[in-house]
């Protein structure tokens, strides 16, 4: 799996057995593969709409099938796995609108992949979705309703990778037991965040870590409220987005916002201001999505945005009531998470199960996901 943030692959090798609604399962390994920084670059500027030629974006396409191959060989140096699931590299996603189905496109070159792993690859694994009607996206709530258990309430799962999207699991028993699995995109978690970073950091850093340079920052708390009244934010699910709507012209919109309110107070706008508030809004589009719905116990967070103290921190303050805690205190890497995702959607489509939720989607039906290309050897 490589996310909006187009800062590298994760893979992981793992192990499925039994019904596949609610199978056993194991991961096995994890590894994380770093982009090489003119490969995310021109990731970034493609996903952004900057317009690159066909032989450039044929070799783009080359690339990032590589770049996947090499993860996936350091994940399972032994050559142990039987099949591989490939979500590939978005570089752009359009919503359905009314009178018009929704489209994504994932960058990879599936048969490439096979020939270079020596095994069958299930990859464009959005397609039969937005074929329906769907969103394609997000998807990894079916995985999330599959793999965790259920527990006395509603439970909640955030992914903070460059977008924020939440799933909500019904609980184990009681009235509310046969309700269906909900998910959603809330917003930008990473993307305007890194992207400010980078652009204050004059291109040396390419992330917060830690979300360091936010903490020392002031939040602007009224430019946040302002915000979250944007008609995104106001769109009832199945909804999805990337990129394309918070990506860099919207963090130079917001940017604009924020330097006008410190001309405003007679200072210069402080980078590490912008970054608090950024991180603070990240937070917020989140604990404002959880306040429609059914009220969950538990918000787990996965993600690289699991990592942020200051993110942690907002979302805790944000949604008071709740228990926020990190996937990895259930047993599962929070970086693993989609990737783990990834392969139980090829297993499934080994398995002839159907892969997406109509409830998340808006697809008229569930349906099988994925395509699969095998190695001719």
């Amino acid at each position: 799996m490589s996310g909006t943030s187009a800062d590298g692959v994760d893979a992981v090798l793992a192990s499925f057995q039994g019904p596949p609604a609610r199978p056993r399962w194991r991961v096995l390994n994890h590894c994380f593969h770093v982009y090489p920084s003119d490969l995310r670059a021109q990731l970034i500027a493609v996903g952004q709409g900057q317009p690159l030629a066909a032989a450039a974006l044929l070799d783009l396409g080359e690339a990032v099938t590589e770049a996947q191959a090499e993860c996936a060989r350091r994940c399972d140096p032994a050559g142990r796995a039987e099949l591989v699931g490939c979500h590939g590299q978005t570089i752009w996603h359009r919503a359905p609108e009314t009178g018009r189905r929704g489209a994504s496109w994932q960058l990879l070159q599936g048969p490439l992949l096979a020939q270079l792993l020596e095994r069958p690859v299930v990859f464009d694994l959005r397609a039969h979705d937005l074929a329906l009607g769907g969103h394609g996206a997000p998807l990894v709530p079916a995985a999330d309703a599959a793999l965790l258990e259920p527990i006395g309430g509603w439970r909640a799962v955030l992914n903070l990778g460059g977008i924020a999207n939440l799933t909500l699991l019904p609980p184990a028993r009681g009235p509310e037991r046969q309700q269906p699995v909900r998910g959603w995109d809330c917003g930008p978690a990473n993307t305007l965040i890194d992207l400010a970073v980078n652009r204050f950091s004059q291109g040396s850093l390419s992330y917060d870590e830690g979300g360091a340079w936010a903490s020392r920052g002031v939040v602007q708390e009224e430019l946040i409220q302002s915000w979250l009244q944007e008609p995104f934010f106001q769109l009832p699910p199945p909804k999805s987005t990337g990129r394309e709507e918070f990506g860099l012209p919207d963090l130079e919109r917001r940017l604009l916002d924020l330097e006008q309110r410190a001309v405003a107070a007679g200072a210069p706008l402080e980078p590490a201001d912008a970054l608090a508030t950024l991180t603070a809004f990240s937070a917020a589009v989140v604990a404002a999505d959880l306040r429609h719905g059914p009220r969950p116990l538990e918000l787990v967070v996965a993600g690289g945005g699991a990592r942020n103290t200051m993110l942690m921190d907002q979302l805790r303050r944000r949604c008071r009531g709740l228990w926020v805690r990190s996937l990895a205190e259930l047993g599962l890497d929070e970086a693993a998470r989609e990737a783990l995702g990834f392969a139980l959607f090829a297993w499934w489509h080994h398995q002839g199960h159907a892969g997406c939720l109509p409830s998340v989607t808006g697809a008229r039906r569930a349906a099988v996901m994925g395509v699969r290309a095998d190695p001719t050897l």
